[in-house]
C-alpha cells in the first residue's frame, strides 16, 4: 500500500485501480537465482491492447524480449536468474501503457532466508542492565528486510520476553535497561525471520552477576621515574561504579610508541592501580591505557568482562644525555656512564625472569640501586692519610 501511494503521488497521470488493472503475483518473495513469472491485466474498459503495455522495474523500462502476449488485454513477463533485490524494501514492478501512464505495481522481493545467528554474547554494566549482541549466518546478507528479535526468560520459571531497544547504530544488538534478576540464570536467544524463512541462534544461559563490565578506569597518569631513562609509573584510580559493590578488580595495561600502531600489553598487573614500566626506550613519548575487569562480583565464581581502554595518556621518558649533564667532572660521568649500564643488565635480568608488575621485582631493584649507589659512593672517596 504504501509503495502505491508513492506510485501516485510521483506519476500524477494514473489510470489504474485495482478492478481497471492487476499484476499476478503480488508482491512475490523469491530466492536469489529464480525465475519470476507475471502477468499484467487490464479491464476491457481501459481499451488497451497487450500490445500497448510495456513493464519497467525499479523505473528502468524492461526489455520487450522478456515479455509475451497472454491474450487481449494481458502482457506476461519473465526474469530469469533473478539477483537480490537492489533495496530492502523490495523491488518497483510496474506495468504501464505506451503513453506512460501507470497501471498497476507490485514489490518484487528477491533474497535469500536467513541462516542462523551466531556468536551471542551479552554483558551487564554495574549489574544494573543488559545489552547482547550477535552477527548475522554465515552469509549475513539476504538483501531483504529480515528481522532479529532477542527473546529471554528466567531458566526455571517466568514468562517469554521481548528486548524492545535496538540499536540503530548496531544493528545487531539490543539493550535491556530494567527489571533484571540476580542471582538467578536467564536463557537468551536471538530469532530472524524474513518472508523466505526463519532461524534461531544457540540458546545461551547466564547469571547476570557472571558478565558484568564497567567503565574503564578513571584518572590515568603516567610520570617519570626520577631520572631513569627507561621506566615510567602508571597510577590510576578504580572505576567509579564498582567501589559500591563487594568485588575484586583486576587490571591490564597496553602501551606504544608515540609513531606506532602495535600496542604491547602487560597481561598480568593484577589488582594493584599502579604500575612501573621498565626497559623503554630513552627521550621517547609513549602513549598508556588501563583496562579493567571486575572479579567476584557478590561472590561469583566467574571472572568478569574487559571493560574498554581508557584514553590514553601521554608521558615521555628522559633523555639519556640529561643523565650526563651539569658535571665537569669525567669520573662522574664515568660513574653515571658505569650505574646505568649496571642498571640495564639488572632489568635485563629483571625482564628475562619476572614478567609484569611484579611487586617483588620492584623492591628488589629498590634495594640493589641503594646497595649500589652506596657501594659507588665508598670505592671513590678519598680518605685523609691518602693524600698526596
Amino acid at each position: 500500500m504504501i509503495t502505491f501511494l508513492f506510485i501516485v503521488l510521483s506519476v500524477p497521470r494514473v489510470l489504474s485501480s485495482s478492478t481497471l488493472a492487476a499484476i499476478l503475483p503480488q508482491d512475490p518473495a523469491l530466492r536469489i537465482g529464480s525465475t519470476l513469472t507475471a502477468s499484467c491485466t487490464v479491464s476491457p474498459e481501459l481499451g488497451l491492447h497487450a500490445g500497448a503495455l510495456y513493464w519497467t522495474l525499479n523505473g528502468r523500462r524492461l526489455p520487450s524480449a522478456s515479455y509475451r502476449p497472454l491474450g487481449p488485454t494481458a502482457l506476461g513477463l519473465t526474469l530469469p536468474r533473478l539477483n537480490g533485490s537492489r533495496q530492502q524494501s523490495g523491488d518497483n514492478l510496474v506495468c504501464h501503457s505506451n503513453g506512460g501512464h501507470v497501471l498497476a505495481g507490485s514489490c518484487l522481493y528477491v533474497g535469500m532466508p536467513p541462516e542462523k545467528p551466531a556468536d551471542l554474547t551479552c554483558w551487564s554494566r554495574n549489574t544494573k542492565d543488559l545489552t547482547c549482541s550477535w552477527r548475522p549466518g554465515s552469509q549475513g546478507e539476504t538483501f531483504i528486510r529480515t528481522k532479529y528479535t532477542l527473546k529471554y526468560k528466567l531458566k526455571w520459571y517466568g514468562r517469554e520476553k521481548e528486548c524492545g531497544d535496538y540499536s540503530s547504530s548496531q544493528p545487531y544488538s539490543c539493550y535491556i535497561p530494567r527489571d533484571l534478576a540476580l542471582f538467578t540464570p536467564y536463557e537468551i536467544w536471538v530469532e530472524a525471520s524474513n518472508q523466505l524463512g526463519a532461524a534461531t541462534s544457540d540458546l545461551i544461559t547466564l547469571d547476570i552477576l557472571d558478565v558484568v563490565t564497567t567503565d574503564p578506569p578513571s584518572d590515568v597518569q603516567v610520570s617519570r621515574v626520577g631520572e631513569l631513562e627507561d621506566q615510567l609509573t602508571v597510577r590510576w584510580g578504580t572505576p567509579p561504579a564498582l567501589k559500591e559493590f563487594l568485588f575484586q578488580a583486576k587490571y591490564q595495561i597496553r602501551y606504544r610508541l608515540e609513531d606506532s600502531s602495535d600496542w604491547k600489553v602487560m597481561r598480568d598487573v593484577g589488582n594493584q592501580t599502579s604500575c612501573r614500566l621498565a626497559g623503554l626506550r630513552a627521550g621517547t613519548v609513549y602513549f598508556v591505557q588501563v583496562r579493567c575487569n571486575p572479579v567476584g562480583i557478590y561472590g561469583s565464581r566467574r571472572a568478569g568482562i574487559w571493560s574498554g581502554w581508557s584514553s590514553p595518556t601521554a608521558a615521555s621518558t628522559p633523555h639519556a644525555a640529561q643523565l650526563q649533564g651539569g658535571s665537569c667532572d669525567p669520573k662522574a660521568g664515568e660513574q653515571n656512564s658505569t650505574l646505568r649500564r649496571e642498571l640495564k643488565q639488572f632489568f635485563g635480568w629483571v625482564r628475562k625472569h619476572a614478567f609484569g608488575c611484579s611487586g617483588m621485582s620492584i623492591k628488589l631493584y629498590d634495594q640493589w640501586r641503594v646497595w649500589l649507589q652506596k657501594s659507588h659512593k665508598t670505592r671513590n672517596q678519598i680518605l685523609p692519610g691518602d693524600e698526596s
